[in-house]
């Protein structure tokens, strides 16, 4: 590791401690050269997730645009910035764990609408309206009586 101070090529690890939940590890380090101390940081590194539209384009996963659409279908809702930013954190998980190079955005709307489906019903349905686009009244009255059908 490159010195900050003197560019000296060699250094040595003073101190190494998890951060992040283990995602990430803190190394405190030493100068060989000129003894100067700096902090550095390892990260595993994360190949990105490319998010397949309905019109076939493709472009990187972006857990923000999430997070946006679950505030939306929350908006005055009993529904925490906590609980939402933990359902993002879910899901992102669950496609990381996937090992898939490629999601389709179909695939990504069903995981937040599980997501939503347990934070808030409410919510869920809002979300579903967008997303399924509803037509009529009556699609949107079916996707209701599947929710009273599980809750029995």
């Amino acid at each position: 590791m490159k010195c900050p101070y003197c560019g000296y090529q060699e250094s040595k690890v003073v101190d190494s401690r998890p951060t992040d939940e283990g995602a990430t590890i803190r190394r405190r380090r030493e100068c060989i050269n000129c003894k100067g101390r700096f902090t550095t940081y390892e990260k595993i590194e994360e190949t990105p997730i490319m998010v397949v539209k309905k019109d076939g384009n493709r472009q990187a996963f972006n857990r923000n645009k999430i997070i946006n659409g679950m505030i939306k279908s929350c908006e005055k809702r009993p529904v925490s910035r906590d609980d939402i930013e933990n359902a993002a954190n879910n899901i992102e998980k669950q496609l990381q764990n996937s090992l898939k190079k490629e999601i389709t955005s179909e695939e990504i709307g069903n995981m937040v609408m599980k997501e939503l489906k347990e934070l808030d019903e409410v919510s869920y349905v809002r979300f579903a309206s967008v997303y399924r686009q509803f037509k009529d009244v009556q699609s949107f009255f079916d996707e209701l009586e599947d929710i009273m059908k599980q809750k029995k």
